[in-house]
Parts: structure tokens; sequence; C-alpha cells
């Protein structure tokens, strides 16, 4: 199966290294390119990519923005790329739906993994920011707005509890499979039916809603 990818950024020669990089593995791509969100958000509507690699900070619309108009007709998997590790980029991103944040210094090989990954339906965050964010979301009170009524987390065994609560600290699913003594495989299918039941879209979601809904003190 190929993966199809949408590249956007402002800067010519970023995506043309971006392209350059991504066009060595056989299994990606590239359908498109756009440099500002505007054009980003028309050329999701009409390419339909599997995985658009998205810039914050662009001309007129924002990638963030764009992000967020995307995902509301398409179910594209968003990457952002940016120079900036700041917090508010990552939570901001994080909850317009991207389902994965990453610094432009990434190396070739893992920006091709990182494709293939959130293609894959999982989330992926750089390494460098990961631990932060799930730490930052612990401490931030959450808005009246993004509270749902009821306990969504009902629907989830008492086990799938534990293992999205352990996702939320920022566990990987092998450190999962060590703190509960079960197998990988095991872990990974706790995580893919609560997000399921959830109703998010990936690993990501699923740790807003740990915290949305108590699961983890904020």
């Amino acid at each position: 199966m190929t993966i199809s990818v949408l590249l956007a950024d402002d800067q010519h020669l970023v995506r043309a290294g971006f392209r350059s990089l991504l066009r060595r593995g056989r299994d990606i791509t590239v359908v498109g390119e756009a440099s500002t969100g505007d054009e980003a958000v028309r050329a999701a509507r009409t390419l339909r990519p599997d995985v658009i690699l998205m810039d914050i900070r662009m001309p007129g619309m924002d990638g963030i923005t764009a992000t967020r108009q995307i995902l509301g007709f398409h179910p594209a998997k968003i990457i952002i790329l940016t120079t900036f590790e700041t917090d508010e980029y990552v939570f901001a991103a994080l909850a317009a739906g991207a389902s994965g944040f990453l610094t432009k210094e990434i190396d070739p090989d893992g920006l091709r993994n990182a494709v293939r990954v959130v293609a894959a339906g999982d989330a992926l965050l750089s390494p460098s920011v990961t631990r932060r964010v799930v730490g930052e979301f612990a401490h931030r009170p959450v808005p009246a707005a993004a509270s749902p009524g009821g306990d969504r987390l009902a629907v989830l065994t008492e086990r799938e509890r534990e293992v999205v609560r352990l996702v939320a600290t920022g566990l990987s699913n092998d450190d999962i499979a060590r703190e509960l003594v079960i197998s990988p495989l095991t872990a990974k299918t706790h995580v893919t039916r609560a997000i399921a039941k959830l109703g998010v879209r990936d690993r990501v979601q699923l740790v807003i809603v740990a915290f949305q809904d108590g699961l983890v003190g904020n």
C-alpha cells in the first residue's frame, strides 16, 4: 500500500527537501504541495491525502487552523512540522486533532518512519517534547467548553481504564506491558479497543480525553 502525502510549508526549499527525502521511501508518494494554509485546505479537499506534513507558521491561515478545517471534512493524519518546540504550539496542534508533532531537525529515516507511523493509525510526538506535553496537560485546567457531560470512560473495562491511564502518563505499549505484566500485543489491543470505544482518532486524543475526564489528575 502506498501512502499519499501532502506537503504544506511556505518555504519552497523546505518542501523540496521533504519531497526528496520522502520519495526515497518506495511506499510513500508526495501527491501535492501547498505554501499557505488556505492552499493546504483546498489541496486536501481535492487530493484526499493519507498524511499531511503541516507547517505552523504560514501566510494567511496558519497550520493549526488549516488542520482543524481539514479534519472537518477529511480524516487525514496530520503531522505538525516546525522549528519551534513551544508548548503553546504543541497544545494547539493536539487540540486541533493533529496526530503528531515533530521539529524540522528530524533525520531522513525518522521523517519517513513518522509518516508510516501516523498512516498506520498511531500517534507521534518528538521524543524531546513528549514528556513535557504530558506533564503540562496534567497541570492545565480543562476549559468548561471542553468538558463534556457524563463519564465517557464508563464504556471502558477496568483494564482498559488502567491502560488509558498509563498511556496518559506517557508510557509506550512496551512500557505498559512491563507495568501490567502482559504482552506488548495485549497492551496494544487494549489501547486500540479504548480508542474505538471512545471514538477518538488516535493515542494523542486518548491522552486528552484521559485528562479531560479526570482519569489523570489536572
